[in-house]
């Protein structure tokens, strides 16, 4: 056993100082982590809408989080997100960027595919 590795409740590796942190479910180190591949979903189905600027220099991003969607989904949900605003975007962390304050719009999409969203924030 490593001397600088911590372990969860049941006994599995979090983290050692070879490989950082594991993935619990498959106990990879996270870059090689087979759990999140193709098959998993990636939002807990709580849709939320969110304004941000911080961070971005002063630059605004709609956020929506929370989508129950594969990674190739959100993918594709985003490139379909950004033609509906007119503006471009990004997938990050499981989560759609768009730019600029677009919130309306996105509600809207998202009500026209059938998610119940929320705005969240201020």
């Amino acid at each position: 056993m490593k001397k600088n590795a911590s372990f969860a409740a049941l006994g599995a590796l979090v983290y050692s100082t070879d490989g950082g942190r594991h993935c619990p479910g498959c106990k990879e180190p996270i870059n090689d982590c087979t759990c999140n591949r193709e098959g998993a979903l990636l939002g807990d189905g709580h849709v939320r809408v969110s304004r941000e600027s911080k961070g971005r220099g002063g630059k605004t991003v709609t956020v929506i989080s929370g989508l129950p969607l594969t990674a190739a989904q959100l993918k594709e949900s985003a490139k379909q997100l950004k033609q509906a605003c007119g503006v471009g975007g990004a997938v990050k962390g499981g989560m759609i960027e768009i730019q600029g304050d677009q919130q309306e719009k996105v509600l809207q999409w998202l009500a026209a595919q059938g998610y119940k969203a929320k705005r969240s924030g201020g």
